[in-house]
């Protein structure tokens, strides 16, 4: 597995945290910020809010008063900023040359602190086309994860938009921003990591300098989403589209419970390359769609595992039978040992691979010190390489219950495959 990762960790007066890690063999500094921000931290009244913020920090500070200042600023020093909102929390992150780290550094931590907020009608017009990709002609949601996701977590933030409805966007003002940024941008939710040739100790040093004047904020408060109370259906009809897409996921319990590493084994075992469980048998054994993809998100409380799929309209419910069968033979017979062994091989190369990129590297520490969870990858690998067979066949026995399943179809369907779609999602078998 290679030498040990060199890092070094520190609490600042802002209370954020704060890790470094010594690639001397590397030639950029990668910078990474995780805050706790996002749909879960919003009502319903704020839901696209953290979003609009996070597009709003590009838009200029005191020093760069204009987005094309500020994107020329990084840019000019080797990097270019990048930002995005997730469901629980967000990022902001950049890549620099190492002569570059300390201006940039000093960028980043006025776009962080003291946004100006400007420009507040052109950046409502981009996002609002950005919310529109997911709509049809009617404002619809046609976004089928976005659907799933509005089932499986029902009534809460995690099930909303990112982006936020259109409404919300709308009447959105500077000050419903700033208030947002208060909240949340600050140090006690923010954790900071870095990557690259530059020693650890002077790397915490520069950003102790630049960050500790953070106000430390107080503590959101996380509401758990309400459990799933049965399966759930959804169709949304969609003219016009020459595929129906479908989509099924199953609730899991988050990255703080136990199972949490054999639930990413079990995904290695259906979707991790081109010889594994759901592209082998719906794509080259079957000839049922170009491509498959699953994938598992975890949260502190919750998670969720999502299998997608387009396929021509007449074969989506062999589609989504087959997704079932598969899941259904892991938990009633467990993994072969061969995908095991390949899965624990594949689990390692990664591994190494993350160790080669400082951008790995820096978002595995920045997201590992919010959460918690295995503090560096060797930890990580560790929980990976323990999983047994047992284990993951115990982990998609728990995803087969229905009520934790969920399955959406979007495009077009005859009344007959609906109510074929219909049973499979409720009782995981097809109409007798």
């Amino acid at each position: 597995m290679g030498g040990p990762l060199h890092t070094l960790t520190q609490e600042l007066a802002s209370k954020a945290q704060v890790r470094a890690a010594f690639l001397p063999h590397t030639h950029r500094e990668v910078i990474v910020i995780y805050l706790r921000t996002g749909s879960r931290y919003e009502t319903a009244q704020q839901s696209g809010l953290s979003h609009f913020l996070e597009h709003m920090l590009f838009r200029g500070t005191a020093s760069h008063p204009s987005a094309h200042l500020l994107a020329s600023a990084f840019e000019d020093l080797g990097g270019t900023l990048e930002a995005t909102t997730g469901t629980d929390y967000g990022t902001l992150a950049i890549a620099v040359p190492p002569e570059s780290f300390s201006e940039t550094l000093a960028h980043l931590a006025e776009v962080v602190s003291a946004p100006l907020l400007t420009d507040l009608e052109a950046e409502r017009n981009i996002i609002s086309e950005e919310i529109l990709e997911d709509l049809d002609d009617q404002g619809r949601v046609v976004h089928a994860l976005s659907l799933g996701r509005a089932l499986a977590f029902p009534g809460h933030g995690m099930g909303r938009l990112i982006t936020g409805p259109l409404e919300n966007l709308q009447r959105f003002t500077v000050a419903d921003l700033r208030e947002h940024h208060s909240r949340t941008y600050v140090g006690q939710g923010m954790a900071l990591a870095v990557a690259g040739p530059i020693a650890p100790e002077l790397a915490l040093a520069a950003i102790e300098h630049r960050f500790s004047t953070l106000p430390i904020g107080q503590e959101l408060s996380v509401l758990a989403p309400p459990p799933m109370t049965g399966p759930a259906f959804d169709f949304v009809p969609r003219k016009g589209s020459s595929q129906t897409r479908v989509y099924t996921a199953f609730r899991t319990s988050g990255y703080l419970d136990p199972r949490d590493a054999a639930l990413e084994m079990l995904l290695r075992i259906l979707d991790d390359g081109l010889s594994t469980r759901l592209y082998h048998r719906l794509c080259d054994e079957s000839g049922l769609c170009y491509d498959v993809q699953g994938s598992y998100e975890a949260f502190s409380d919750s998670g969720i595992v999502e299998i997608s799929a387009d396929t021509a309209h007449e074969r989506v419910p062999r589609v989504l039978e087959k997704i079932l069968a598969i899941l259904n033979d892991v938990a009633e017979h467990g993994p072969l040992e061969r995908e095991l062994e390949r899965a624990r091989r594949r689990a390692r190369w990664q591994h190494l691979a993350v160790l080669d990129d400082p951008g790995e590297i820096a978002d595995y520490l920045g997201f590992s010190s919010l959460s918690g969870t295995a503090l560096v990858p060797d930890l990580r690998l560790e929980e990976l390489l323990a999983v047994s067979g047992a284990d993951i066949r115990e982990a998609a026995q728990a995803l087969s219950r229905p009520a934790s399943r969920v399955v959406v179809a979007v495009g077009q369907q005859k009344p007959a495959a609906l109510e074929k779609l219909r049973a499979l999602a409720e009782s995981g078998s097809p109409p007798r």
